[in-house]
């Protein structure tokens, strides 16, 4: 079965590389850009037909049967907006473009269990890097426009719990940084940052499958803005208050 599949991927790639260079793609809908381009989100009226990232719509073509093969929309303008591969009504393949001609998105499958999904902002920097496993965002970065990261966040191939977790200011000062340091016990450092930059808190906490939660656990060092440290004892989420 794996073997089919494999070959159906391949032979999918050959498509959309073939198709990109020889332009037998049929428009179907004309767009206007103010109402589908989000200023914040980009075009996301496509996301609801990718089934292998939790869609559940099926486009139909003017007959009212499912999509089959490659479509291309275009904007008012005439400029590309949308080229993508469906079958059965489900996106399989695909780019969104902004009608300046820069790539808004795009989506592809790098293997068996893995796909993988580009975002960009108008002026073609990266907005957000995302690897899905199995239909799940396995690894998430998120980027500012001037190029530095956002946040950027990791799981397991399960998803059972996280490896790290990362948020950073516009500057590129950390905001938050948590990780995983004993995957045995499911032990994690975090440390909290004021907007300046100097440390708010630091200390370790674990990973409760009972919960499915992340508790302190263990000494923490809170710091006011003057950096002056008080310390903290935590035991399951609980802080041990002083006798």
């Amino acid at each position: 079965m794996k073997k089919y599949l494999l070959l159906f991927i391949l032979s999918i790639s050959i498509k959309f590389s073939i198709a990109q260079f020889s332009g037998q793609l049929l428009e179907s809908t004309k767009y206007n850009a103010a109402k589908v381009v989000d200023p914040d989100y980009g075009i996301t009226m496509y996301e609801k037909l990718n089934f292998q990232t939790g869609g559940d719509s099926v486009r139909n073509d003017k007959k009212g049967y499912a999509c089959q093969g490659w479509i291309q929309d275009i904007y008012e303008s005439g400029k590309i907006i949308h080229k993508g591969f469906y079958e059965d009504g489900y996106l399989k393949i695909y780019k969104n473009f902004f009608e300046n001609g820069n790539v808004e998105r795009e989506f592809k499958v790098t293997d068996l269990k893995r796909c993988h999904m580009q975002i960009y902002y108008p002026d073609g920097k990266i907005k957000s890097d995302i690897t899905y496993y199995e239909g799940s965002p396995q690894i998430w970065t998120d980027y500012y426009a001037n190029g530095q990261i956002e946040y950027t966040e990791e799981n397991t191939k399960s998803m059972e719990y996280l490896i790290q977790r990362k948020s950073y200011l516009e500057d590129g000062k950390p905001q938050e940084l948590f990780e995983l340091i004993d995957p045995k016990r499911k032990i994690y450092s975090k440390k909290e940052y004021y907007e300046n930059g100097s440390i708010k808190a630091e200390g370790t906490m674990k990973f409760s499958k009972a919960m499915i939660d992340y508790q302190k656990d263990g000494d923490w060092i809170v710091y006011d803005e003057k950096g002056n440290p008080s310390k903290e004892k935590w035991v399951n989420g609980e802080e041990q208050k002083a006798e």
